[in-house]
């Protein structure tokens, strides 16, 4: 039951930090900033933080993709094992994983040791963490409900 909590709050602040950084492109609100040195207390800080590390290649030639990677922290915040990618854009070229790669294991260099608090350190260490790092606008959710009817 308890897996399932934490499974269930690593998921919303995924999608939340996933909302966020669409909006970030579209100029909609902000999520809350984690500072510098700031001791992560909750997932969503955790999310928060790997954002503000994130840097996209900035390569000519490189198309904008969306990556996947799964990355475990140990209690110190030092990442565990190794991370794994489990998504790549379909489309993206070797050129653009390549970049895309090496961009998120730098993003996790920059913002390791995570620094957690004693209770947050306990509470997820081992346990694994599905970052998104979307590059990629979504095509506008087509509505045809809601268009309005002329008679």
């Amino acid at each position: 039951m308890r897996h399932a909590k934490v499974i269930a709050a690593v998921a919303f602040a995924a999608l939340a930090c996933t909302a966020q950084a669409q909006a970030d492109r579209g100029g909609g609100p902000t999520c809350a900033q984690v500072a510098p040195g700031t001791p992560v207390n909750t997932i969503k800080e955790v999310f928060e933080k790997l954002r503000q590390c994130w840097k996209a290649p900035k390569a000519e030639g490189t198309n904008p993709i969306d990556i996947t990677v799964i990355v475990s922290f140990n209690r110190s915040g030092g990442i565990l094992g190794h991370p794994k990618i489990t998504y790549e854009t379909p489309q993206a070229t070797d050129r653009d994983r390549l970049a895309y790669r090496v961009a998120v294991m730098e993003t996790l260099q920059r913002c390791t040791p995570m620094p957690f608090t004693e209770s947050m350190a306990g509470a997820i260490a081992g346990r694994p963490f599905a970052v998104q790092f979307r590059s990629v606008k979504p095509e506008p959710e087509k509505r045809t409900w809601l268009s309005p009817k002329i008679l």
